[in-house]
């Protein structure tokens, strides 16, 4: 094969691979809408990492819960829901309020409130509905995978 040749087969080689390139990008980066919603969580704790998936507890046919039935704020709508991290957060001071708290209530709605723990908080809430329920998991490495 002559070297002019193996060039213009270098180029076209190149100008195909460049195509699929573009087309195999487009594809994929505009094909799939993202979910509206996480569809699983990790949450990590010191008693191992917690995978969370929002599909199952949301789904009909899985648990069926409302947003509103674990995501709650002062204003209960879903357009202000914030990530639970926001609010359950160990405090800089013994006694001191989360800045956080502030973005939705006054000074006075908040005097002398303790704040709870976001492990503390996932356990009430999870613990409690799945005892309500009677359903989900029952022990704790159900949950926590070290």
């Amino acid at each position: 094969m002559s070297s002019k040749k193996e060039l213009q087969l270098a180029y076209g080689m190149a100008i195909v691979l460049f195509v699929v390139g573009v087309v195999s990008y487009a594809y994929t980066a505009f094909s799939a809408k993202p979910p509206d919603e996480p569809v699983r969580i990790m949450f990590n704790s010191v008693a191992g990492k917690v995978l969370f998936s929002h599909k199952m507890h949301t789904a009909a046919s899985g648990y069926g819960a409302a947003c509103l039935d674990c995501h709650h704020h002062y204003e209960e709508d879903e357009e202000s829901m914030r990530a639970c991290g926001a609010c359950h957060q160990i405090p800089a001071e013994e006694g001191a309020i989360p800045e956080s708290c502030y973005d939705c209530h006054d000074t006075d709605e908040v005097e002398d409130t303790e704040i709870t723990k976001k492990g503390d908080a996932f356990h009430d809430q999870c613990i409690n509905c799945h005892q309500d329920i009677e359903a989900g998991p029952e022990e704790c490495s159900e949950c926590h995978v070290l």
